[in-house]
């Protein structure tokens, strides 16, 4: 099964705050600031036609009376590790897509709790009780079509796909709606005529692959139900606690370049271990030793967590900047560490971006690193680094 928290924000903000269920309202990064987004809205919300991810002086548009609240990411997590913990009385195969979703495989647990559909009924009262937040769940003999099925009807339901009634639920839904068809995907195929998940189904994988090239092959598979991935076991998402690199220094860092070289180059060493374990960090961690072998730690939080190098450097910086005077204590060795691991897969569906431009930015920065990656996994790490560190004196 499939199980995603409806509206999740909003419904924990709803859940410390009960008033506002009384009025539509939103979760957005900044309410004064014009160009922040919509992280989440509640029902009544949603109702007006209020969009996550859309500017907030768009959704205002739509609802004059909307209300606004910051969000509070550290909530978001302790509830969220509060209903994960739920998950776990049912089975330990539970598998987190994100903060508020996750696949659970209670194949082995139905002699104890039930069906797959009953168990599916229970959960959802229970985390509606306990932690007063609503789940819409999906069950089906694959990943694909369990995520799909919490999809299919929200808030509060229970949808159950099975091999026998798969074609008859999914397949008049329109092509964007299969799991991994994005907008220029869907986009590519409605200009061939495959509208809907039944015409991926049928067209042949073929002509997919052609036009999508490996995605082709992936959404025909798809469509079709053959999915055999598994569910992983809940203790795997626990391997990270942490992941960090640090280094000593050939030369002393006595200016503010120098150690913005260093720590972009620390940053992109983090940034790609995280991405190779498929976890975000919400918090950074920066070491600092100067010439007289006196060492500091000092941490902060993430509006939003990141797998990204800028984003990881900029939050370093920021550290160092203000705790080091860097004219009277010159930096021997850094350590830069990504903490408060999070599974990547859903996380950057509800970041915090409070200016489009700074959106469009971070979207830039994702492929940017993505090709990184690429060339350095064909060619080697050596092949590919930053201007800044050709011929360097730090040892790099």
């Amino acid at each position: 099964m499939h199980c995603d928290c409806n509206n999740f924000f909003a419904s924990v903000e709803a859940s410390m705050m009960p008033e506002l269920n009384n009025y539509a309202f939103a979760v957005c990064g900044d309410p004064e600031y014009r160009h922040g987004i919509i992280l989440a809205k509640n029902e009544k919300a949603k109702k007006y036609g209020v969009q996550t991810a859309e500017p907030i002086w768009k959704a205002k548009s739509k609802c004059k009376n909307l209300v606004l609240v910051k969000p509070h990411y550290e909530k978001y997590r302790e509830y969220s590790k509060k209903i994960f913990d739920i998950y776990c009385r049912y089975t330990d195969l539970v598998d987190p897509f994100g903060m508020d979703e996750c696949w659970l495989d209670v194949t082995g647990s139905q002699n104890l709790f039930g069906s797959g559909e009953e168990i599916a009924n229970e959960l959802k009262e229970v985390i509606k009780k306990e932690v007063g937040v609503t789940i819409s769940v999906g069950v089906s003999f694959n990943k694909i079509f369990a995520k799909m099925g919490s999809d299919y009807k929200k808030p509060d339901a229970v949808t159950v796909i099975t091999k026998e009634n798969f074609k008859t639920l999914l397949y008049p839904l329109p092509a964007g709606d299969l799991f991994t068809v994005g907008r220029k995907a869907a986009m590519k195929l409605k200009n061939v005529g495959i509208n809907t998940i039944g015409d991926i189904a049928e067209i042949g994988e073929g002509v997919l692959e052609n036009l999508l090239g490996l995605q082709g092959k992936v959404i025909f598979q798809y469509a079709n139900g053959y999915d055999y991935s598994k569910v992983n076991h809940f203790q795997y998402r626990d391997a990270y606690k942490s992941i960090g690199n640090g280094m000593t220094f050939k030369i002393d860092l006595k200016t503010w370049a120098d150690v913005r070289t260093c720590v972009f180059f620390l940053s992109d060493k983090v940034s790609a271990r995280l991405r190779k374990h498929d976890v975000a960090c919400a918090g950074v961690q920066v070491g600092i030793r100067d010439t007289s072998m006196k060492t500091i730690m000092r941490s902060c939080s993430l509006d939003s967590p990141t797998d990204l190098a800028y984003d990881l450097a900029e939050a370093a910086l920021k550290l160092i900047e203000e705790n080091v005077e860097i004219e009277e204590n010159p930096i021997r060795a850094l350590s830069i560490t990504g903490i408060k691991l999070l599974d990547s897969f859903s996380v950057f569906n509800q970041v915090s971006f409070f200016d489009i431009e700074v959106h469009q930015k971070h979207e830039k920065e994702e492929r940017l690193e993505e090709a990184r990656d690429k060339i350095r996994k064909k060619y080697g790490l050596e092949k590919l680094k930053r201007c800044s560190l050709i011929e360097n004196d730090f040892g790099i």
